[in-house]
């Protein structure tokens, strides 16, 4: 496995890669869910390339930024296990460069939940997907459904700037008890651990409801949401909501629709969604 640091060394090596090339960006802290991008990645192309760059863009001030786990040695070990031919770990340096003025900004499926709660990030998120797209110029970049209004972000960001990459989502890989897995689940209090599986199967329940034919939004998000309440961990539920899952606005009863939810536990926020049909 190929180790470069700077723009100019992934392009040079992206250069002489062979085809498809398939692109897993990361945030480090690697996980099994990460791990299944890489294997998929692994599958259907001919040259894998992962980034790690947590990237300070798209967290909000009172976020952990600081905190974000940082496993590099871990995480590259990780990488050469499943087969990663190219690993690129940039410098916050190297990513935004001295006097740099030009972000990306996507609205529509940005604006709302996420958009709404955390101010800035998918700018953040936005930007940094487009460098590295230009950078890395994968023919095909792998995101998981977990984070599902981002793959719907990232989607849109691609088609408006015509960038030539295919978007993969890959299903959300789950613990044995339902709990997305996520590199924020370790700042889980054993207490809060053991409540946590309760918004997966909120969500599931929820979806069974619909493919029962219960097609009403209304009451499809306030069964969900008094699921949620149920549990007294959960300090708070951000939201919960049935949307289009391309668009990210309310579902109008017709096309795929995804439940999504977001709560917290102190001070962990868990996201989680459902696709629908």
């Amino acid at each position: 496995m190929l180790r470069v640091e700077t723009v100019a060394a992934l392009r040079e090596a992206v250069g002489a890669a062979a085809r498809p090339l398939g692109l897993v960006p990361t945030m480090g802290a690697l996980h099994v869910g990460h791990l299944s991008l890489l294997s998929r990645a692994r599958a259907e192309t001919a040259t894998v390339a992962a980034t790690i760059f947590v990237n300070p863009t798209q967290f909000g001030p009172s976020e952990d930024f600081g905190r974000y786990p940082r496993p590099i040695e871990d995480d590259l070990r990780a990488l050469a296990d499943v087969g990663t031919d190219l690993v690129f770990t940039p410098s916050a340096a190297e990513m935004y460069l001295p006097g740099a003025a030009t972000t990306v900004h996507v609205g529509g499926p940005a604006l709302p939940l996420e958009g709404e709660m955390r101010p800035g990030h998918f700018d953040g998120v936005a930007t940094i997907v487009t460098k590295l797209l230009l950078e890395a110029q994968p023919d095909v970049a792998y995101f998981g459904q977990k984070d599902g209004q981002q793959i719907a972000v990232i989607r849109r960001l691609v088609a408006d700037l015509d960038v030539p990459v295919e978007i993969v989502a890959v299903p959300t890989v789950r613990e044995a008890d339902g709990l997305a897995v996520s590199s924020r689940n370790v700042y889980l209090t054993p207490a809060q651990r053991a409540a946590a599986p309760v918004v997966y199967r909120a969500l599931a329940a929820t979806r069974d409801r619909y493919r029962s034919g219960n097609c009403n939004r209304d009451e499809l998000e306030a069964t969900c949401g008094s699921l949620l309440a149920r549990e007294p961990a959960i300090d708070a539920v951000d939201y919960v909501t049935v949307v289009d899952a391309d668009t990210m606005a309310p579902w109008a009863g017709e096309g795929s629709c995804m439940l999504a939810a977001a709560v917290r536990m102190g001070s962990v926020r868990l996201i989680d969604n459902v696709i629908m049909d």
